[in-house]
């Protein structure tokens, strides 16, 4: 690893690699998979409840983006997680956008729907009428126009969805069968910069192609890929546990390498937008995939650059200069 000089420049060679990867997403093979969400809108301000880890992975403020987007409000507070909000499964899988941001897109259009109603009653409006505009209720036939929090003013809407993905199937016999939700696919290309006589390696840029579905908060999304791509740097290039006679010789972090911003990489990305029709906000799991492929593209790109076949990760420096 590492960004700095390592040597003479009249000693690096440079090597481009390319990898390619697919990405089951959510749990497969007919597990009953699920997640809750509860939405409150008391006088214009709503208030999500959900169990789903936020593990940097931004699904706290996408929620919130949900729900905005929804009601029409510019409030949205997060209620403490408790046991009396149902499961909303692991943070895994790459499934907490799809699965527990599909729980409060439902969640918030059933409030959304109680709010119609109810501005429906009050002005004897059909309710099919009724629709949110920016943060307003408005009459799509005619001139009624009330903010969204004079609306809810006096109201306490409460709705608390179970979501579900499509159900999928064992695998037979034969190892075939309908046993995935969805697929991610990401394209990776690592450009190397290697000292073959002291076996450093530096990662100069990483170039990606990823499917995201729809990129429901793009800035979230980048940090995702960008995330995915320096523990894939990791795993190509130094982390690696060390056990002699049983023993961990690299128990620390001291002795244990783990890429930091110093090690990232130069990343140009592009994200290929194909709402998923299955997924309630067209969205896929995007921290996953960069993990699967940027890793054999890195150890390609070294191969190239020379010339030796090493068959292994990560690329260690005595592989290079004593292979």
């Amino acid at each position: 690893g590492g960004s700095g000089r390592t040597a003479d420049r009249g000693h690096v060679v440079r090597g481009v690699g390319y990898g390619v990867a697919i990405k089951n997403l959510m749990y497969s093979e007919g597990f009953d998979d699920y997640s809750t969400a509860r939405c409150q809108l008391n006088d214009g301000v709503a208030t999500l409840k959900f169990a789903a880890a936020e593990v940097g992975q931004g699904f706290v403020m996408l929620a919130q983006q949900i729900a905005r987007s929804i009601l029409g409000v510019d409030e949205v507070m997060l209620d403490t997680i408790d046991t009396q909000i149902g499961s909303s499964g692991s943070t895994s899988a790459s499934r907490q956008t799809w699965m527990s941001g599909g729980a409060v897109d439902a969640a918030c259009r059933k409030v959304r729907e109680q709010l119609l109603e109810a501005v429906a009653e009050r002005h004897g409006l059909p309710a099919l009428q009724l629709a949110i505009e920016g943060t307003d209720v408005v009459d799509t036939i005619g001139s009624l126009r009330v903010p969204v929090a004079d609306a809810s003013a006096g109201l306490r809407l409460d709705e608390t969805v179970e979501y579900r993905h499509r159900a999928t199937e064992d695998l037979d016999e034969n190892g075939q069968g309908n046993c995935h939700v969805a697929f991610a696919f990401v394209a990776h290309r690592a450009v190397v910069d290697v000292d073959p006589e002291l076996g450093l390696v530096k990662v100069v840029q990483i170039a990606t192609a990823q499917d995201v579905g729809r990129a429901l908060n793009p800035l979230s999304v980048a940090g995702q890929i960008e995330g995915g791509i320096a523990q894939g740097l990791g795993l190509a290039v130094m982390e690696e546990i060390i056990v002699t006679d049983g023993m961990v010789r690299n128990a620390s972090f001291t002795d244990y390498l783990l890429p930091t911003t110093l090690d990232a990489p130069t990343v140009v990305f592009s994200l290929i937008e194909e709402p998923d029709p299955q997924a309630p906000l067209g969205a896929k799991g995007v921290g996953e995939p960069p993990c699967i492929s940027v890793t054999p593209a890195i150890a390609a790109a070294i191969r190239d650059a020379t010339g030796r076949d090493i068959g292994r990760v990560p690329v260690r420096p005595q592989d290079i200069c004593l292979s």
